[in-house]
């Protein structure tokens, strides 16, 4: 057969075996029941979604019940298919501030409101209108205390910070200084937490001063957190979602689509959660004993032995505080951070006595030094005899 006639026959089988396979290959596989265990198991609780009467492939949005969320992480496991899903978590923070009124007690300043109405494209103008420098009084007003620790001026573009800053706090009628007068060369000014329902800022400055916010940190503020999920559902299809995991899981997905696109998403109630019956507690060394409750996370060791009593494992403990942990270190009672074994025993030198022993070094050399000592008595005896016969 012609060698291009050989060629020509390899490469029609190849089409023919390989190509369908590379492209099968690139669907998505269903997983077995053994592996969903595996890759769920990390998970406390699960929501169970029925079937989605949904026409066509939909983005559903599921709110998650927020007590039971310790850390992040989630998979969306297709019951139809077999397969997991990509996903997608919306979380939003939102601070319900305490309403501030700003007002100028002294000095000029234009579109006083501005400095608290929580638009950056807006702002209160302080103009110079004599020798500098110029000051203003500047009093935020609540209606009930603010608690806070730090100050924040958000200038306009191009414009430089105060010269100075003071400021004060009113609270029950009784007015204490909480920084005393100095310069400025930060726009965040920290003080130490305190509350009041009248804050009194007073500013020097050198140039035209535009503050486009005056913003009073508030720890005391209320602040909302909602978490969502999404993914996309498709038509008639249950699902199985797991979330709460105790240690980090990477789960086996597709090609994700533009999740976080707010048109055409549908909206979900909230599905009471259930225990997940596959769920395992992390074990991370397989001892027997779970991460949670291990005072050796990274070493078996079932006998949880803590001779110092301080919390951790003798076997991930460092006695002797070289930086090397005790499971590792051929000298956990005396410090010795190289590991230096030359004799290779596996006992550092710094706490191996016999060390200095040269016969440790070289286990042969006593018996060397025997055969050397016994044939030289047998040397002698030869001539000893020797020279009897010859008398």
């Amino acid at each position: 057969m012609p060698l291009n006639r050989i060629y020509l026959t390899i490469l029609i089988w190849s089409v023919v075996f390989f190509v369908p396979a590379f492209v099968f290959s690139q669907g998505k596989a269903p997983v077995s029941e053994g592996e969903m265990a595996r890759f769920v198991a990390p998970f406390r609780h699960y929501t169970q979604i029925s079937a989605l009467s949904v026409p066509v492939p939909t983005v559903v949005e599921l709110p998650f019940e927020a007590a039971y969320i310790e850390r992040s992480g989630v998979a969306v496991y297709n019951v139809t298919e077999k397969t997991f899903e990509p996903s997608w978590v919306r979380q939003e923070a939102i601070e319900q501030r305490i309403p501030v009124v700003p007002s100028v007690e002294t000095g000029i300043a234009y579109r006083v409101a501005a400095m608290t109405d929580g638009d950056s494209h807006t702002y209160a103008e302080f103009p110079l209108t004599g020798t500098p420098p110029g000051s203003a009084r500047i009093v935020l007003s609540a209606d009930r205390a603010v608690r806070s620790s730090a100050l924040t001026f958000v200038l306009d573009d191009h414009v430089a910070l105060p010269l100075s800053v003071e400021i004060r706090a009113v609270h029950s009628g009784k007015e204490t200084i909480v920084v005393a007068s100095r310069s400025m060369n930060t726009a965040t000014v920290r003080f130490p937490e305190t509350s009041a329902q009248t804050w009194i800022i007073t500013v020097t400055y050198g140039q035209p001063l535009r503050i486009l916010e005056l913003h009073l940190a508030q720890e005391n503020a209320a602040i909302t957190r909602t978490r969502a999920l999404r993914f996309l559902a498709q038509p008639e299809h249950e699902y199985r979602v797991y979330y709460d995991p105790d240690r980090s899981v990477a789960i086996p997905v597709g090609e994700s689509g533009n999740l976080s696109i707010d048109t055409d998403v549908r909206m979900l109630a909230s599905i009471p959660s259930q225990k997940n019956p596959l769920y395992t507690p992390a074990d991370t060394d397989s001892d027997g004993i779970p991460d949670a409750q291990d005072n050796c996370v990274a070493f078996p060791n079932t006998d949880q032995k803590d001779a110092n009593e301080n919390g951790r494992g003798d076997a991930c403990d460092d006695f002797d505080k070289d930086g090397v942990l005790n499971e590792r270190d051929n000298c956990p009672d005396r410090p010795n951070s190289n590991q230096a074994d030359i004799d290779n025993d596996g006992k550092g030198d710094a706490c191996d006595p016999e060390e200095s022993r040269i016969t440790e070094r070289l286990p042969w050399l006593p018996w060397v030094g025997m055969g050397f000592a016994a044939a030289v008595l047998i040397l002698l005896c030869i001539s000893m005899l020797s020279s009897q016969k010859r008398e």
